[in-house]
């Protein structure tokens, strides 16, 4: 469904990304992990056209979107959720899930009130709270928001940004098992995560960011066991 093949960018003379490939099979949850500086947000910020590449391309669903305008990506049927929530603070829930919306223009009315029922039976507490202000919402149920407003525009794979960044261990746990649940709805999720040990618990396989470059790659219960990640990334 997606391939990044030998992917370079630079921001002015420092090198973010270094000749990196990968690639996001039908259905699958694919998790990078990594420190901070790594490259993991600039990796999804490429996908999604928002930063200048140095070199390499990108397919989604065999097209090559490599240059492609980020609004026609999304039209695509690639949802892109960022770091830090990004949420509109003074619109109310069902707004923002409204919102959601625009990146698909070929909704209709009915399958808009269908992709509603569906996020609220997905996050109950959105629909408790679907008349309240965006802004008013504790850090939990505005990632929640912020990911189901992604949901909305009913994508073929959503691109999740460190959703656990920030968060109560308790919601953390709910968080992940809402990914599982999104990947049973058919989705196809590509996930960017600081917690290793959660991340590579759930992913069917996983990519290892180091300084820009993929250091490891494998499943992702048999990444969880290695003994370079164990030691990296979760203190063992």
């Amino acid at each position: 469904m997606l391939k990044i093949d030998h992917l370079s960018v630079n921001y002015g003379y420092i090198t973010a990304l270094t000749d990196i490939s990968l690639e996001v099979k039908k259905g699958e949850i694919i998790t990078l992990i990594g420190g901070n500086g790594a490259g993991k947000t600039t990796t999804m910020m490429s996908i999604s056209n928002l930063v200048e590449k140095e070199s390499g391309k990108i397919f989604f669903k065999d097209q090559d979107i490599t240059n492609t305008a980020p609004d026609k990506i999304v039209k695509m049927g690639l949802a892109h959720v960022p770091e830090g929530r990004k949420i509109f603070p003074s619109l109310t829930v069902y707004e923002n899930l409204q919102a959601g919306t625009l990146g698909n223009p070929k909704l209709t009315k009915g399958e808009i009130n269908d992709l509603i029922v569906q996020c609220y039976d997905l996050f109950p507490r959105l629909k408790e709270r679907s008349t309240q202000g965006g802004g008013s919402l504790s850090g939990g149920e505005q990632q929640m928001l912020a990911i189901a407003r992604g949901l909305m525009m009913d994508p073929e794979l959503i691109m999740l940004d460190e959703p656990s960044l920030g968060l109560a261990p308790i919601v953390v746990e709910e968080i992940f098992e809402l990914i599982l649940k999104i990947r049973d709805m058919g989705k196809t999720v590509l996930l960017i995560e600081q917690n290793a040990s959660m991340a590579l618990s759930i992913a069917d396989r996983g990519y290892v960011l180091e300084t820009g470059s993929i250091t490891l790659s494998g499943k992702g219960k048999e990444l969880l066991v290695n003994p370079e990640v164990m030691r990296a990334y979760l203190g063992a």
